[in-house]
């Protein structure tokens, strides 16, 4: 099982605190830091104010060296497929190839009131989501010297040098996930690397994952995406460590348990790990709320991360 740490820095966190997380997430061992690409917080006022996920991972790209950096998810609302696709090819050659881009469609209504981004309705944004991403994969897979074009009803490429190339070859992996049933599974065995199911009862997890391995069936994948989860974070070293960090971040312990959290002692941690894993999941990723409690991050990975398989 490869763990990762993943934040909502826009529930108040700046570029310092992400900073002093993914190193040491580094230090740890941990697989993967990631960062929500979201603009206003859900509750509480945000102070001091979002950060931009992908200038975020720009600066992380050059302030650490092994660990693997990515969205969980950008918005395909936030910006054009171009732009998006230099920027994160930039980003993974400034980290060496380590970038992941995790991608949706879209959903928080507010943050685009609030930025002034517009939020077209749910088909049309799952129809951009789309053509981003034969949009993205085209630029980046296109041979170096060769142009490229696409021709779709909400975007238009003509001739494009699809420059720059990612340091990944043939480019960074690309991570799609979500509760639909439809058009969701049938995006990620087109497109995706990596299927996630964020923040999902275990036992709703076999049911999501065998959608997508239907939709790669059909369209003739012979391996489906890999499969990962997204948790709650919540570990301590006993019953009492465990209830003062849930009420740090406003959470009720048997709410989060039974939501698929990973909370408990480190022995109990495991266990619900394992049970991820006999879902289908060979990567989590474990939302950590406070991003000043450094010992939880030390915590997972000398008391949970050694006992995985």
């Amino acid at each position: 099982m490869r763990l990762v740490i993943f934040t909502e820095p826009q529930q108040g966190a700046g570029y310092d605190d992400l900073r002093r997380v993914a190193q040491l997430a580094e230090e740890t061992g941990f697989d993967g830091f990631f960062r929500s690409d979201h603009y206003v917080a859900m509750g509480g006022d945000g102070l001091p104010g979002p950060t931009d996920a992908w200038l975020t991972l720009a600066a992380l790209a050059v302030q650490t060296s092994t660990i693997r950096l990515g969205t969980l998810v950008t918005s395909a609302t936030f910006r054009l497929p171009g732009p998006l696709a230099i920027g994160v090819a930039q980003v993974d050659a400034m980290s060496g190839g380590r970038v992941e881009l995790g991608l949706g469609a879209g959903w928080f209504e507010r943050e685009h009131e609030a930025y002034a981004i517009p939020f077209p309705p749910l088909g049309e944004r799952f129809d951009r989501l789309e053509e981003q991403l034969e949009i993205i994969e085209g630029l980046w897979t296109t041979p170096v010297g060769a142009t490229y074009s696409f021709t779709g009803k909400h975007y238009q490429v003509v001739d494009s040098p699809a420059l720059p190339k990612p340091a990944q070859s043939p480019r960074p992996p690309i991570i799609l996930g979500g509760s639909g049933k439809k058009r969701t599974p049938a995006l990620a065995a087109r497109f995706a690397d990596e299927f996630n199911a964020p923040f999902t009862k275990i036992e709703d997890l076999p049911a999501r994952y065998d959608r997508v391995r239907a939709a790669s069936s059909e369209i003739g994948r012979p391996r489906p995406p890999a499969f990962s989860a997204a948790a709650v974070l919540c570990v301590g070293r006993d019953d009492a460590e465990v209830r003062r960090r849930a009420t740090a971040i406003g959470r009720d312990v048997d709410e989060m348990r039974g939501n698929g959290g990973v909370v408990g002692t480190p022995d109990q941690a495991v266990e619900i790990l394992g049970r991820y894993a006999e879902a289908g999941a060979s990567r989590m990723y474990l939302q950590l709320l406070d991003l000043n409690d450094l010992h939880h991050v030390e915590l997972v990975a000398t008391e949970v991360a050694p006992q995985l398989t």
